[in-house]
């Protein structure tokens, strides 16, 4: 199965490159990737690693000039770097970050494809609707591009462009595919194909299989008030789980600084999942978070300085399994999801270096985060039992100048933990006191 994959790209790339047509009604495009990824734990506890290529192949058919076919196939194989299905021999737990490469649902599933974008699409001037499946980025929902196959949805899509600074969205949401899984998911189906954590009582949360919920309805409006003020807002409303309003206005000091505020704020919805209080995703009657963030921009270098302050009423609370959280404490492969009474506070320095006499320019994000949680032991403010810690990361995207296609790129994460920590490797592995590395080849088409 790896070899027949392998061999399929080959006609794909070759096709790809032809431009010679007068007159071309449809097109194709894509994506070959490929992904090395490594986990080293503390001590005896086990060391991970993984190997997969694949990507996807798109076909988009115009008709006319208004309306657009699309559709998209993407795959991930497993290159059998190593056997996941083996657990830690201490802590008897899979993989974390390397398991989600492949269908974390069916580990013994060594090629997984899924049919993942298939839309009609019309646009005129100002107006967009897509239906269909498709990939959609918002700051809570979005395709997440840190493993093989991204997080994508179906639905309805409606996007109104009025000017360069405003902009209104609507959605319609019925099924969704989280990234490492091989399908999709109905709304409450898809709620708990990820680790699910400890329930408020302590116990193991029993909310995945057992959450109902039949559509997402999103809105987004961003608009520019003042010649230096911009109001972002968006509302995701999860039927019969929780409601979330996200609001973030920034005001532009001066052509350098820029400072940015965030409130995000959930209610429960119906019964938050489950009539069953121990079935149930969403515990608390609220949760709310507040943040500040202070940005720079010089030419090519980009700092930052970002706080957020999530209060002690309640967990925020929004599935894994739908996209990154896009907050301004996020840093990669860690999330803030899950926890109440959580302060952080993210630097970030993000510029653009010319090596290898202007062949090859080297794009360099470094990040460094503290994240103060809750103590371990306390599951109605921490779910997934996340140490206190300090968080490094180094990013880097390489453009090289005579492979326009080929963009490479490395991540060095490592996080730290602090304070006591009980004496528990289920409070360590894969948790903290950690380094993990990302090599990706992407080769776009």
């Amino acid at each position: 199965m790896r070899k027949f994959c392998l061999l399929l790209l080959v006609p794909i790339l070759v096709c790809s490159q032809d431009r010679t047509k007068t007159k071309v009604y449809g097109s194709f495009s894509g994506q070959w990737r490929n992904y090395f990824m490594h986990t080293s734990n503390k001590g005896g506890l086990k060391d991970f690693s993984a190997l997969s290529t694949g990507g996807h192949l798109k076909y988009t058919l115009n008709l006319g000039s208004r309306f657009t076919l699309g559709t998209a196939v993407y795959n991930s194989t497993n290159m059998g770097l190593q056997d996941l299905t083996v657990p830690d021999g201490v802590t008897g737990r899979l993989s974390r970050y390397e398991e989600g490469q492949f269908d974390r649902l069916d580990l013994e599933n060594d090629a997984v494809f899924i049919l993942g974008e298939l839309y009609v699409d019309y646009r005129n001037e100002k107006n967009r609707f897509t239906l269909g499946r498709m990939k959609i980025n918002t700051p809570l929902i979005n395709p997440q591009d840190g493993r093989m196959i991204p997080t994508l949805v179906q639905g309805f899509w409606y996007r109104h462009q009025q000017s360069s600074q405003n902009t209104f969205q609507l959605g319609v949401l019925n099924e969704i595919a989280p990234r490492s899984t091989g399908g999709f998911f109905n709304i409450g189906e898809s709620i708990g194909t990820y680790p699910v954590g400890r329930s408020v009582f302590g116990s193991e949360s029993l909310y995945g299989g057992n959450t109902e919920s039949d559509f997402i309805l999103i809105f987004n409006s961003d608009v520019k008030l003042t010649e230096n003020l911009q109001m972002d807002v968006w509302n995701y409303y999860v039927d019969n789980v929780f409601n979330t309003v996200y609001v973030k206005p920034s005001l532009r000091l001066n052509e350098k600084w820029l400072l940015e505020a965030e409130w995000l704020h959930q209610n429960r919805v119906g019964n938050g999942g489950n009539a069953l209080q121990e079935f149930r995703y969403f515990a608390k009657s609220s949760s709310d978070i507040i943040g500040l963030q202070w940005r720079f921009t010089a030419q090519k270098t980009h700092l930052s300085l970002g706080y957020d302050y999530i209060l002690p009423r309640g967990q925020f609370l929004f599935p894994r399994e739908w996209g990154r959280e896009d907050l301004f404490s996020f840093q990669k492969r860690e999330r803030s999801e899950g926890t109440a009474n959580n302060h952080a506070l993210v630097f970030t320095y993000d510029d653009t270096f010319a090596l290898l006499r202007e062949k090859m320019d080297v794009r360099t994000i470094f990040s460094l985060g503290r994240h103060w949680k809750p103590t371990v032991t306390d599951a109605e403010t921490n779910k997934y039992a996340m140490p206190d810690y300090t968080h490094v990361n180094l990013d880097l995207f390489f453009n090289i100048k005579g492979l326009r296609n080929l963009k490479p790129e490395l991540l060095v994460t490592s996080k730290i933990g602090n304070g006591d920590i009980p004496d528990n490797p289920n409070f360590v592995f894969n948790k903290v006191d950690m380094l993990h590395v990302d090599f990706i080849l992407n080769y776009n088409f």
